[in-house]
């Protein structure tokens, strides 16, 4: 796929899903602005990634609107006034028995998770209608189409995207704009990964091997998702292929997921 002149941002890039979309897109020929809360991380990803082709970066919180403003006049400029792609990486996951979770803990998990990717839309929005084009590709999970146990906050701001997804898709149509989501199952890599694993591993007393085959065992393909894998979806959907999809919640799942 040929990204060449065309200008990409992405939301927490500091992680290994989002860095390696950063990288996937500069690879094939963007220029890519990458945030993340992570300072640390976002500089070792604007490095990296900067090997590969033009990246820049900004250190924000995604619920911080002002922060979110920063960012989004930030690659403006380094874009000259043009922002085509916009991909919404950016969330968080925890684990929690309904009964002993917080409003704070709840609250936490809608702002990162669904305030974020609002945010970004919010102000990108007006650059893409510009211009007559965009596309939106925001991030559920496999977890937002059928709920997991003790994820019950991370399952509803999941479901709320796919949500967002669908009514931007109506609403941004005449536009030239285009709204998508991805919806991956467990990634191997990823803090996603590490805080679900470690959570059976302690709860279970399994050894991580274990767990982990209890988790491809449901899989028809009889494996993890790898980051490669979502950031081949990634750029589908941001490609001249994708023209012609918006609205859609899309499964990289192996197949645990087919709805």
């Amino acid at each position: 796929m040929d990204f060449k002149d065309k200008r990409v941002l992405v939301t927490g890039a500091a992680g290994a899903i989002g860095k390696g979309v950063a990288e996937g897109f500069c690879k094939a020929g963007a220029r890519v602005f990458v945030t993340d809360i992570d300072r640390k991380g976002l500089d070792s990803t604007v490095e990296e990634t900067g090997a590969q082709g033009e990246c820049q970066g900004l250190a924000a919180d995604v619920t911080k609107e002002s922060q979110v403003k920063a960012v989004v006049e930030g690659a403006s400029k380094f874009f000259n006034g043009r922002i085509d792609i916009l991909v919404n990486v950016a969330g968080i996951i925890g684990s929690c028995p309904i009964e002993e979770m917080t409003e704070e803990v709840w609250d936490n998990m809608f702002a990162v998770n669904c305030k974020g990717t609002f945010f970004f839309i919010k102000n990108v929005v007006p650059l893409m209608k510009r211009h007559k084009y965009g596309r939106i590709i925001n991030f559920s999970s496999k977890s937002g189409k059928t709920g997991s146990a003790l994820l019950s906050h991370y399952s509803s701001a999941k479901a709320a995207i796919i949500g967002l997804t669908q009514s931007l898709a109506y609403e941004l149509a005449d536009f030239g704009i285009t709204v998508n989501c991805l919806c991956p199952g467990i990634t191997e890599s990823t803090g996603v990964w590490s805080t679900v694993s470690a959570g059976y591993v302690k709860g279970m007393g399994l050894p991580i091997e274990e767990v982990v085959k209890k988790f491809t065992a449901k899989v028809p393909l009889k494996r993890l998702a790898k980051v490669e894998d979502v950031v081949a979806v990634t750029m589908f959907l941001a490609s001249k292929g994708a023209a012609y999809m918006t609205g859609q919640a899309i499964n990289v799942t192996g197949g645990r997921e087919m709805h």
